[in-house]
């Protein structure tokens, strides 16, 4: 292989990896730990096997915090070079958390994921080191990092459903095999809600997942949990 066609594949494959690596379960933003209120789904009966999990993850994906998630990440990438639009995005997604363990998991996860990526020179944002929600500190820094906004919000909505199904198996249980078949009947959901997300503005932002928002209510009061939220 000749050196230009080996620069050509290190230009064109790096983004790729760093998206991969930034938005992999191995990258210390402590996703493991939080649950999105599905611990307390669990706790109340409303998920109980993969039929119910997959339902409760594509009404979450479609119309609930997936959903406004990737409408933050989608204006925190278009913002990159407007410094008070970003710090508009990023006050916005803060004042969105729905109850304090919401709000916890979302800044938490985005303080986290602002300092694991300045290992990277492409990793630093306008944002610094300012406490922001998770969807503004990934659509920041991947668009500061030159990567895509279609694939920043297929791999973050990925992720997202991702950590949920890892927390379901864990908390059912739920065996990997029907794991990864609630994430393969998802496909559809994830791309739907990116080609929706891609063209969206903050006018599009809402959410219709009430049990969802109540179950992360009731988590804040549930006595024995394994995760944050």
């Amino acid at each position: 292989m000749g050196p230009t066609i080996l620069a050509t594949i290190t230009m064109t494959t790096s983004p790729l990896l760093r998206l991969l690596t930034w938005l992999s379960p191995a990258f210390p933003v402590g996703s493991f730990s939080y649950s999105h209120g599905l611990e307390r789904a669990i706790h109340d009966g409303w998920v109980k096997d993969a039929e119910t999990l997959h339902d409760w993850l594509d009404g979450l994906v479609s119309f609930g915090g997936g959903w406004t998630d990737a409408v933050l990440v989608a204006e925190a990438h278009t913002a990159i070079d407007e410094p008070a639009r970003l710090a508009d995005v990023a006050e916005l997604a803060e004042a969105l958390a729905i109850s304090r363990e919401r709000l916890a998991e979302t800044l938490g996860q985005g303080a986290a994921f602002l300092a694991a990526a300045r290992a990277w020179p492409e990793g630093s944002t306008p944002l610094g080191s300012a406490t922001v929600a998770y969807p503004v500190a990934v659509g920041a820094t991947c668009a500061s990092a030159g990567i895509g906004l279609d694939d920043t919000l297929t791999a973050y909505i990925h992720a997202f459903a991702g950590n949920l199904v890892t927390i379901a198996m864990r908390a059912i249980p739920l065996g990997q095999t029907d794991g990864m078949a609630v994430m393969a009947r998802l496909e559809p959901a994830i791309l739907a809600i990116v080609a929706r997300a891609a063209v969206s503005t903050l006018d599009d932002l809402g959410s219709a997942a009430l049990n969802s928002d109540l179950m992360a209510l009731a988590h804040e009061t549930q006595h024995v949990r394994l995760f944050i939220s």
